[in-house]
């Protein structure tokens, strides 16, 4: 049952090996920027002032912890399956593997949530007045119809997005460049620290949340089944994508501070569209809140893509009831998941704001890990053939502390976000249930010897 999960039973076919280091670095920044830094840049200032560059920091060299342990095991098992295999790998309890493989699934939901509540705010007022869960829910409609669609569309439009979220954020960096050598804003408000709740707590709680803007980097581990030289070109390309989208975020940080005052960007819903209303130099207010929209689009899409494959993809090894591996007959994409993935979003869109959809994104991530920094620790024993690179221990040691802390509510974090997580678990926990009971009754019945695993 781990195996399928995983998708590594012994019919499976290994994929063709076609993707080299500079794709797969550009693969891990275009993962990692996204809505994040759009919405949640002036929430993060709420928690230390003006030194808002200071939680992107921290988190960065925090995520460096557990990156250096998913570099360690791409190296080791260059194979497609990311979290759940290694979770499998190192304590081979199917229910374990399961629940990983569902809280990495519900993640992306939650983090496609907050995308959907940051596209109905100040950005869409640029162009239209909705109530913001109002243009949440039509945003959720075009990603769904976009998802439905195919994936070769889907791709397509993500490679699109990805270049204007890029160039958005080149252009808050040319800004503060421009407004440093105009002698305009006020670069040392970038050092005013007046932390809400002291300083380690105000860092701690800003860094929680910034750790959302650094998220993607994890995704990245599905591709070394496809990588050329996964054991030399993941770890380059996975710690050089982390430097390089932590020093545009730390940029982009510094040049909003710099030009707008931390009140007015804690209260937006598009901190970043008020850099530009105030910048030296004339960029259009609403082409930049179109790049904006654009931008979360992009984090919405890959999300409810991997959320949808993922659910389809255990409804086909029998894992998760098998009506969620329908796929539609014109367009062959997995509907009845697509339609399940959005309909829990919409829910989430009602009932959470952005920054605690978000919030709920980080703790079901953290809390997966942690469980990944441990497990590269137990699979010391298990030695392979091939060289591959080995992270020093205190790192995936310290990693795992630090995701446990970090997923405490010592960060400020609320309980409805506990809550929201627990609930989000507890579906997939119904669906275990109910896929076994119904397995056991065909059992039963003689059914279930027919019942034969997709190659």
């Amino acid at each position: 049952m781990a195996e399928a999960i995983i998708g590594s039973g012994p019919a499976q076919h290994s994929l063709k090996r076609v993707i080299g280091r500079k794709v797969l670095l550009l693969f891990v920044v275009g993962d990692i920027l996204g809505a994040g830094i759009y919405a949640l840049v002036g929430k993060v200032a709420g928690y230390v002032g003006g030194a808002l560059w200071l939680p992107f920091l921290v988190a960065f060299v925090l995520a460096a912890l557990t990156a250096s342990a998913y570099a360690e095991l791409v190296g080791k098992y260059p194979q497609a399956a990311g979290a759940a295999l290694y979770a499998n790998k190192a304590f081979n309890i199917p229910f374990v593997t399961f629940i990983v493989a569902f809280a990495v699934l519900m993640s992306g939901i939650t983090s496609a949530s907050a995308a959907a509540r940051a596209f109905g705010g100040k950005y869409l007022a640029e162009f239209v007045t909705m109530p913001v869960v109002v243009g949440a829910f039509i945003f959720l409609g075009i990603v769904a119809l976009v998802n439905f669609a195919g994936i070769s569309e889907s791709i397509k439009v993500n490679v699109v997005l990805t270049v204007i979220e890029a160039f958005g954020l080149l252009v808050i960096i040319a800004i503060g460049v421009y407004a440093l050598l105009a002698g305009d804003g006020e670069p040392a408000r970038a050092l005013e620290f007046h932390p809400a709740n002291g300083a380690f707590l105000g860092v701690l709680g800003g860094t929680a949340l910034a750790f959302y803007a650094l998220l993607g980097f994890e995704d990245s581990v599905n591709l070394a089944e496809e990588s050329k030289d996964p054991q030399r070109d993941y770890p380059r390309a996975l710690f050089g994508g982390l430097v390089v989208a932590a020093a545009i975020y730390m940029a982009v940080a510094f040049t909003a501070t710099m030009l707008v005052d931390t009140e007015t960007l804690e209260s937006s819903t598009g901190p970043l569209l008020e850099v530009v209303k105030v910048a030296g130099f004339a960029f259009p207010p609403k082409l930049f809140a179109l790049i904006a929209l654009l931008a979360v689009g992009n984090t919405a899409l890959i999300n409810m893509i991997m959320a949808s494959r993922l659910v389809y993809g255990m409804a086909r090894q029998g894992i998760v009831p098998k009506v969620f591996a329908a796929v539609h007959p014109t367009r062959s994409t997995p509907w009845v998941a697509i339609v399940f993935t959005v309909g829990i979003a919409a829910v989430l869109v009602a009932t959470g704001d952005v920054s605690n959809l978000a919030d709920t994104t980080v703790f079901l991530l953290l809390c997966v890990f942690a469980l990944v920094n441990v497990a590269v620790l137990v699979l010391r024993k298990d030695v392979v053939e091939h060289g591959h690179y080995r992270a020093p221990s205190w790192m995936p040691a310290l990693g795992a502390v630090v995701c446990l802390v970090l997923a405490l509510p010592v960060t400020g974090r609320g309980g409805d976000v506990y809550i929201r997580a627990g609930v989000l678990v507890a579906v997939g926990v119904v669906l275990w249930f109910v896929n076994r009971l119904f397995l056991a009754g065909r059992d039963g019945s003689g059914g279930a010897s027919e019942r034969q695993e997709p190659s």
